[in-house]
């Protein structure tokens, strides 16, 4: 199975996995980058995931597309950690310990796979939906908010 195949694996249930399971898809140097932090080397993604793994009864991501993508003429840097070959579009359905409800985000990820490794992971997603629409009173202005721009 090749990267994007473990990727996909390990994934499907993040809560199933130990952080030591992440070696088998980040490279020692994986440059991981999300809307709240990033993460340079493999050592601090797995203590990322150990906190999160702290925190969540479940967290499942339901990959939808994984497009690997081509230079087609435009000029491309291999050596560029932040060179992307692939990019998935997932739907993450989050269950935190504490009892609070279930949080479901889409997003989409931009991934750069080298020899069989990932070393290059970018995220993009709402966190204001994560995040602050559920904090009680900050939650319901957000979403009157949305409600009024959408008009």
């Amino acid at each position: 199975m090749d990267v994007i195949g473990r990727f996909c694996k390990v994934y499907a249930d993040i809560c199933q996995i130990s952080p030591d399971d992440l070696e088998h898809i980040y490279a020692n140097d994986v440059l991981f980058v999300d809307p709240i932090t990033t993460h340079c080397g493999i050592d601090e993604v797995k203590r990322y995931f150990s906190n999160l793994l702290t925190q969540a009864e479940s967290c499942k991501f339901d990959i939808a597309d994984i497009f690997a993508c081509s230079a087609n003429g435009i000029e491309t840097y291999p050596t560029s950690r932040s060179n992307v070959t692939h990019i998935a579009n997932w739907t993450m359905t989050l269950t935190l310990k504490n009892g609070a409800k279930q949080i479901t985000l889409d997003g989409t990820t931009q991934l750069g796979v080298s020899d069989d490794s990932i070393v290059y992971h970018k995220d993009y997603y709402d966190l204001g939906e994560m995040v602050y629409e559920h904090v009680p009173i900050l939650g319901f202005v957000i979403k009157k908010i949305k409600g009024k721009l959408a008009k």
